[in-house]
């Protein structure tokens, strides 16, 4: 029988043994990566610029306006021990055309690098009740970062980024729904998302909330000691995004 100090011990050992397993980038990757990131950044910049000059109007997301907030649950069979955790993409590039018509004409895109993400706020923590009560610690947070973005799950040095592009949209605002194409750990995936949505000739707000499956993207969930600690497949995404 497995008693919960023997599955705190457990837990202590797994925590160290990741971490001491887990070794920085080599700096050319991470630069690599940047400077891939720039060039997608300008890329995607420059395909609005186009949609500008056709005709319409380009809204520009703005990071500090907006919000990106993203949940991962515990799990395994000693849920209890672990810890449900929040994610946020306080830098993004996102952009919105809006050509004259109807909404379902509109396009957009958003992409964001887990490098970027903020993982555990105290801020957005606390307002999420007691699934996410728990104060975590720099340690905690800096383990997760390795756990979860690591070689063994999200392999975050060789996929970097997420990138999120509608491909349809139908309805009338404020309530439209945009089928899109989501591309993470270098697969992409096609889903419906239900959008909630302020457009004003002179700002635009966009709102809504999905869910992704890791194994859908070929990634494996973080889990240790046979699945006795680990993390759920779905993650929820939300996010109430604002540009001009």
């Amino acid at each position: 029988m497995i008693t919960k100090k023997i599955l705190i011990a457990l837990f202590g050992l797994a925590s160290a043994a990741t971490l001491i397993s887990c070794s920085t980038s080599p700096a050319t990757s991470q630069s690599q990566a940047a400077a891939a990131q720039s060039a997608s950044s300008a890329d995607l910049k420059a395909t609005y610029d186009g949609l500008a000059k056709a005709g319409g109007k380009v809204y520009t997301l703005d990071p500090k306006t907006s919000a990106v907030r993203i949940y991962v649950f515990r799990g395994g069979m000693a849920t209890k021990l672990g810890h449900n955790h929040v994610l946020s993409a306080p830098q993004f590039d996102g952009f919105v055309h809006m050509p004259p018509g109807m909404e379902s004409d509109a396009r957009f895109d958003l992409a964001f690098r887990f490098d970027q993400l903020e993982i555990d706020n105290t801020e957005y923590r606390s307002g999420l009740g007691k699934a996410f009560s728990t104060v975590l610690n720099q340690a905690a947070i800096d383990g997760t970062r390795d756990h979860m973005l690591g070689e063994d799950n999200m392999q975050a040095d060789r996929y970097p980024t997420i990138r999120i592009h509608s491909v349809q949209i139908t309805g009338e605002a404020p309530r439209l729904a945009a089928k899109v194409q989501v591309e993470m750990h270098g697969q992409t995936r096609e889903m419906w998302v239900p959008l909630s949505a302020d457009i004003q000739p002179d700002h635009l707000t966009v709102s809504g909330s999905f869910v992704l499956r890791q194994t859908d993207f070929g990634a494996q969930p973080y889990s240790v000691l046979g699945g006795l600690l680990a993390v759920k497949d779905e993650v929820v995404i939300d996010f109430k995004l604002s540009g001009s």
